[in-house]
């Protein structure tokens, strides 16, 4: 194994920041040719809530793919095009996790030899992917996915595999594109294309395909707050780097864009949007209610800039959400699925003081109940009430269907109880501390950047 402290000298040959590579619509093409039949052709999906944002919505299902994400198609476009010799020597790459498992799968049918390198803050729902087709060639190495990239890219030297960059070789990328290709023939009407942003790959390879066969068509780049590098390297012209931060939307968590990917984009893309994280969780919950198909962070980006609000201008239009995978790790989708509802005002945290006595927090239930809010948890609290010895504070979680529900609640309980206070609602004690209101606007301004 080498030693990931001499990592800093690496370098790829193939994303060179001196020398990018521009995509082209005929290698686009091409790939479409390569790949035809080791790739699903995934479904474009008319939307049940496009009504409800004055869109007609359809959603490329990109996680129909066997390994559950887009990354598949640059990784089979890129195997084709091996010589004999990387044939022989194999591939490895850098990853947390979509590319990785494509990576597996496909070198896997093909007989080639492969590593993948993964940091530990991967999900472990993908490593163990991962690690179920390649076992020990899966390594897990560095904090975060720079950390695994110099180190695999070292290791690519030792072993003389070829090291395959998963958002900006450009192989890749024409991979990429031929989703562009796909949307076109499924939608040839279609008015703009909302695409998810991690190092830009998908970005590139879709914007280049459409706008070769549909000018007009508009292409917008959708990253989240916490992983917009590529927004901040158009904003400046040049490639930059933003600090790492753990993402809901894990799949697009890259810190530097890609050289090819950036250079591929250039003209081609109409905005970048930067969204909320907390707009890709309530696009995670409603996607999975509404629309009965679950998504991971990156695929909900796109569904996410228009529940924010940010897509006023394509209101009575055709758009098309890139939903670009959906490997979702069960514990995160739990808690995005909570924050959701948290954020929603469908789940509601509240205190109220009632009588220590039997049947006094029973009384607390009937009410709840009676007017068809849910309980989720509720607990009793003797030490800190300041009232009297014959009063006890019960901390209660419930769920509400929403807003009109929940002022509902709070008038039953400022009926019946003197003491009580709601977290990040208005209804509270008079010795309780002010606190701003939940903003009850549709798309509120405050979640957006």
């Amino acid at each position: 194994m080498p030693n990931s402290t001499a990592g800093a000298a690496a370098f790829d040959e193939n994303c060179d920041p001196n020398n990018p590579v521009v995509v082209k619509f005929e290698d686009i093409e091409a790939a479409a040719h390569r790949i035809a039949g080791t790739m699903v052709r995934t479904p474009l999906l008319k939307a049940h809530l496009g009504q409800a944002y004055g869109m007609e919505i359809y959603y490329k299902a990109e996680f129909f793919q066997p390994t559950g994400s887009f990354k598949e198609r640059g990784v089979s476009n890129l195997l084709a095009t091996l010589t004999e010799d990387q044939k022989k020597h194999g591939v490895i790459s850098a990853t947390t996790g979509n590319h990785g498992s494509a990576m597996c799968y496909h070198t896997l049918k093909a007989n080639i030899p492969c590593h993948v390198v993964m940091p530990t803050n991967s999900s472990p729902m993908k490593i163990a992917k991962c690690k179920a087709l390649l076992g020990n060639r899966v390594i897990i190495h560095g904090d975060d996915i720079m950390s695994a990239k110099l180190f695999a890219l070292e290791l690519a030297k030792e072993k003389k595999m070829l090291y395959v960059n998963g958002y900006d070789h450009i192989r890749v990328i024409e991979g990429q594109g031929t989703v562009g290709l796909e949307v076109v023939e499924q939608l040839s009407t279609v008015d703009a294309v909302l695409v998810p942003v991690g190092g830009g790959s998908l970005l590139a390879g879709i914007a280049n395909a459409i706008k070769h066969l549909k000018p007009d068509t508009e292409i917008y780049g959708i990253e989240t707050e916490k992983t917009c590098s590529m927004t901040e390297s158009v904003r400046r012209d040049e490639l930059t780097a933003v600090p790492y931060a753990d993402s809901i939307a894990d799949g697009l968590a890259v810190s530097l864009a890609g050289v090819n990917s950036f250079a591929s984009i250039k003209g081609m893309v109409d905005k970048m949007v930067v969204v909320k994280e907390e707009w890709v969780m309530r696009a995670i919950m409603h996607l999975l209610e509404d629309e009965k198909i679950m998504v991971e962070g990156a695929g909900a980006t796109a569904f996410a800039a228009i529940m924010a609000g940010m897509f006023e201008n394509l209101k009575g239009k055709k758009v098309v959400c890139i939903c670009s995978g959906g490997n979702m790790d069960s514990k995160v989708l739990s808690r995005a699925i909570e924050r959701a509802l948290g954020a929603e005002g469908r789940l509601v945290k509240f205190k109220v003081t009632v009588a220590d006595r039997p049947g006094g927090a029973a009384e607390l239930c009937a009410l709840l109940t009676g007017i068809g809010v849910g309980i989720r948890d509720m607990l009793p609290d003797r030490t800190w009430v300041k009232s009297d010895v014959f009063s006890v504070q019960m901390k209660v979680v419930a769920e509400v269907t929403g807003m009109d529900q929940l002022k509902e609640l709070t008038e039953v309980i400022k009926r019946n109880y003197k003491e009580y206070y709601f977290h990040e609602i208005n209804a509270k004690t008079k010795s309780a501390p002010t606190r701003r209101g939940p903003c009850l606007a549709p798309n509120p301004v405050c979640m957006q950047k």
